[in-house]
């Protein structure tokens, strides 16, 4: 069993229900390569993305592993006038996490958090754990009470 990630802990804490999926740390590290490790569609597996409007705004976006964020829908739905990626030398001092094991769970401060509506024709899909070779298969409706997501249409 994995050692407890923040992204654990506050599953456990609230008593949501998950699984853990681990693959290798040399391994695949592209959603899409991952979802591909688990044998599952793209579509169902998660990446976390990271955004600034530049004036002190962050805003993150879980979108299927095969889609682009839209950075326009993504502004539209969070109210800011223009967002871009965050850099990704700023990711870990700003959520706790590093590239390739950003969880949209326990990050260091609760940012406005967007899901693809995509995520709810599944009774499950997988999210990162908060670390390189671990992900968490959840039921997507738990992102909203959790990290109080909303579900907006947000790719291209």
């Amino acid at each position: 069993m994995a050692v407890k990630t923040n992204a654990m802990r506050i599953l456990d804490r609230e008593k949501f229900e998950y699984t853990i999926r681990e693959y290798p740390l040399n391994g695949p590290v592209a959603a899409v390569d991952v979802a591909q490790y688990f044998g599952q569609p793209a579509n169902r597996l998660f990446k976390t993305l990271v955004t600034t409007d530049n004036s002190g705004g962050y805003y993150v976006f879980c979108l299927p592993g095969d889609h682009e964020l839209d950075l326009k829908k993504g502004a539209a739905v969070v109210g800011a006038k223009k967002i871009e990626m965050l850099k990704q030398k700023d990711l870990q001092k700003l959520t706790g996490y590093v590239h390739g094991g950003c969880s949209p769970i326990g990050m260091k401060k609760l940012f406005p958090t967007v899901v693809d509506t995509s995520a709810l024709q599944w009774d499950t899909v997988y999210v990162s754990g908060g670390k390189i070779g671990l992900q968490i298969e959840i039921d997507p409706r738990i992102l909203e009470p959790s990290v109080a997501a909303k579900f907006a249409d947000i790719t291209k």
